[in-house]
Parts: structure tokens; sequence; C-alpha cells
């Protein structure tokens, strides 16, 4: 098991002690062509009800998306903060747990951390040259994720002479302008990008080395959940891909990954806590099986 240096994160309203604790984010898509759901959180209500549901099933925390990062047609800011700042709003009134907003446009990051986010999550790495400057001055936390371009858009094949050293370059030296912009380390994440401009042979080999990110010493966020990779190695469309994502996500805990971004919560939080309890991090739920003199099964 990778090291991950004792350190207490208070992140929105909760702390988490990521050297013994797996936080399990979910995934709500307030979009009508997300990836994996295909609009099924689209409407207002349906995405608050998800997004609770979520917190009451264990999630530690809801990432709320307003726009794919796949290509697709153009969202304005405008109506990207209309799609994610009413769930944003209702879930800080009904839950205390962590909320990430998607995005990878300042302005947007500015309303979600008004409406109640306390992270920004941006697929495109500081990508935005005001994104910084929102966060510092909001006291946000932030996700930087590597991708190559602008999200959206149609980009050449996914070629890497060494995919795990260049992610880890980029990531080092956009955490930096991070923090030459004013935020602070300790409110800085970082997200390697499986499978965002990457193909199957890439966030195979960032998952097997991914220690190699996690040396970099920020909390480490691993987005694997029905990902393209897994389907291409078991051969599932993404209605069917939840073991394969629970192996990737197993693997990537056991090399530095603290936050994971999964679909399927009851399931992603069970397997995170066995992790937890098989490490010795948290006592089971209750001792029962063969701690009585009669009982023999």
């Amino acid at each position: 098991m990778f090291p991950v240096p004792a350190y207490v994160h208070r992140i929105g309203r909760r702390e988490f002690d990521f050297s013994r604790q797996i936080a399990v984010m979910a995934v709500i898509n307030r979009t009508p062509d997300s990836f994996f759901d295909q609009g099924a959180t689209f409407a207002l209500d349906r995405a608050v009800e998800a997004s609770i549901r979520a917190a009451d099933a264990g999630a530690d925390w809801v990432d709320i998306g307003g726009v794919p990062f796949g290509r697709g047609p153009a969202v304005s800011t405008n109506e990207e903060i209309d799609r994610v700042a009413p769930v944003v709003a209702e879930l800080a009134r009904q839950s205390d747990v962590v909320i990430s907003v998607d995005t990878n446009k300042a302005a947007v990051a500015a309303a979600a951390i008004d409406a109640g986010a306390a992270v920004i999550n941006d697929t495109s790495g500081l990508g935005d040259p005001d994104m910084a400057s929102v966060i510092a001055r909001t006291g946000a936390h932030i996700v930087v994720t590597h991708s190559v371009g602008p999200p959206r858009v149609e980009k050449p094949a996914a070629h890497f002479d060494d995919v795990v050293a260049e992610v880890r370059a980029f990531l080092v030296e956009r955490v930096e302008r991070a923090v030459a912009a004013g935020i602070p380390r300790d409110r800085i994440l970082i997200d390697p990008g499986h499978d965002l401009d990457k193909n199957t042979l890439h966030s195979l080999e960032l998952t097997r080395r991914l220690d190699e990110i996690a040396d970099i010493g920020l909390p480490l966020l691993a987005a694997v959940s029905n990902k393209d990779f897994v389907g291409e190695v078991v051969d599932r469309e993404k209605q069917h891909r939840l073991a394969g994502s629970l192996a990737a996500m197993v693997m990537c805990v056991e090399r530095g990954a603290r936050i994971l971004r999964m679909h399927d919560v009851p399931a992603s939080v069970d397997a995170a806590r066995m992790i937890e309890a098989i490490m010795g991090w948290r006592e089971p739920v209750r001792l029962e099986h063969n701690t009585h003199p009669t009982h023999n099964v």
C-alpha cells in the first residue's frame, strides 16, 4: 500500500484523514447527453433527488456537472450555471456532504461556490486563465486534472511517449501555477484524468503506476467508474462495467488514490469500507461470527 502522509483535510463541512480514509464521490450529471446516464438526472428535481439519495447511501462527496467532457454541442456559461447552481444550493441546504462542481469555466465556478460548492473539479487543469484567481479569492478547493486541450472538441488520436511521466509533469506544473496564483497547497487535489484524451493502454498504465502520481504528495482523485478503458478491457457496455470499475478502484486505492469518483454509490461505499477494514483503518460495524462458544458456524 502506498504510504499517504497523515494529514486531516477540512473540505467543505467534513474532515478527511486520507492516511486511513477513502472518500467516495458520487456523480450527478445535469446534462441531456451525459456519458453514463444519458440524461436521467437532467431535470432539476431528479438531479436534486439523486444527489440526496447518494448522500444517504453513504457518499462522502457529490460531484455535479452541467457539461460533459466529451465532444458535443456548445453550452453557454449562463446555461451551465442554470444547470448546476440550483442543485448545489438545494443539496447544501439538505446535507453536509462535500459538494463539487465539474466545470472548466471560471464564471461557472464562481457561481457554484456562491451557491454552496466547496470544490471545483476542473477537468481542463486550469485551462481558463481566470480559474485560479476565482479559487484563490473564494477559499474553495480545486481538483487539478490532466487533459490535453479544451473539452468538447474533436482531437487527434492520443499519443504519449511516457504517459505517466507526462501526466505527472503537467500536474506538477499546474499545481505550481495554482500556488503562484494564491491557492494554498492544502486546498489543491490532483487527478490524472483516466480516459481524458487518453486511450485504454494509457489509462491502464496510469493505474499501474499511479503511485508515481500520488508521490506528488497531494490528495489524489481517481475517476475510473464505467470508463471506456474498463469497457474495452472486459468487453462490456457502459451499463455492465461495475465489476471492472470496482477492480480499478481497488487498484487505485492500493497505489495512493483516496477520492474515488463512482457512479454506483452503494457498491463503491461497500468496497471502500471493506478496504479500510482490511487495512486496519476502521472497525467492523459488528462482530458476531465465532464470538460465542455455542456459535460454531
